[in-house]
């Protein structure tokens, strides 16, 4: 009675499996020490912040976070905070009021020549941004509207409605047509439709928009520098001020990035398993 050959397959797609994952972890370790090193600088003085190489053993302070928080008589970094929140929530809630609707005209029910459509929406993103810097400056000089967080809500708006569009309209593709033409006969209207068939069904794919569009507000910087001045300041502005001709203040500045950085971390953190659920939605079938 002749043996049963042992096949190896099993073992080589999981050696396969194992190699990817230890492959995974070190990229993930190689992005997270930038993220860790910046972290830790923060706690140290700026003596031992600006040693080369860097004292990873110097004792640790929080003198970085009260000179960001405005100890010692130094400005408050609250107002650019609640103004980065505004700007990015406001336009947020915008964006996906005006994708959402257009989303559903590209896809569930598709317009003629509807990828002529995306790509015209997707094109508005190619022109430099320093190209439109001028003329916004100017219409907002004329129209009183410098230094005014209204003018960044407008902008972070239109800046980000094609993004959004582009990629809530393959996430509300896979909405199927049977129960939105069973809400209709049951007299449904779009609003409706939209508000209580597609929204819930397309929910991680629209968390996933939501997150991507905050963290694009939150972050930018050059329209924000050149469009306020005091009363509509953003964080990542402020953020600058920390840079100034007397030199680089490494520790205050890794003080000031982490707690800058820490909104978009909790929302990525808090809004992860739909962020991973709305990127993957229609790459399987």
């Amino acid at each position: 009675m002749s043996a049963t050959p042992v096949t190896t397959r099993p073992r080589a797609r999981r050696g396969k499996g194992a190699g990817l994952g230890l492959a995974a972890w070190a990229l993930g370790i190689v992005f997270f020490l930038p993220i860790a090193w910046m972290a830790l600088t923060s706690f140290h003085a700026e003596s031992d912040a600006a040693t080369n190489p860097p004292s990873f053993a110097a004792a640790l302070t929080l003198d970085g976070y009260r000179t960001f928080f405005g100890a010692g008589g130094g400005p408050s970094p609250w107002p650019s905070l609640i103004n980065s929140a505004m700007a990015s929530v406001m336009s947020t809630l915008l964006v996906l009021l005006l994708a959402l609707p257009a989303a559903y005209a590209l896809s569930i029910r598709p317009v003629k020549k509807w990828t002529d459509v995306l790509f015209f929406f997707l094109s508005t993103k190619m022109l430099p941004v320093v190209a439109g810097l001028l003329p916004i400056y100017l219409f907002a000089k004329n129209t009183g509207m410098l230094d005014n967080i209204w003018l960044l809500v407008i902008l972070y708006t239109s800046m980000n409605l094609p993004i959004a569009v582009w990629m809530m309209q393959s996430f509300l593709a896979e909405v199927p047509v049977a129960v939105i033409e069973a809400a209709q006969i049951d007299g449904a209207r779009l609003p409706t439709v939209l508000a209580r068939v597609v929204a819930p069904i397309a929910l991680p794919g629209i968390a996933a928009t939501a997150l991507i569009c905050f963290i694009f507000s939150w972050n930018e910087l050059l329209f924000a520098r050149v469009l306020t001045g005091v009363v509509a300041e953003t964080a990542p502005v402020f953020l600058t001020s920390f840079i100034t001709s007397q030199g680089l203040f490494l520790a205050k500045v890794c003080a000031a990035s982490l707690v800058v950085s820490l909104p978009v971390l909790a929302a990525g953190f808090a809004a992860q398993d739909k962020l991973v659920q709305g990127l993957s939605l229609g790459a399987v079938k």
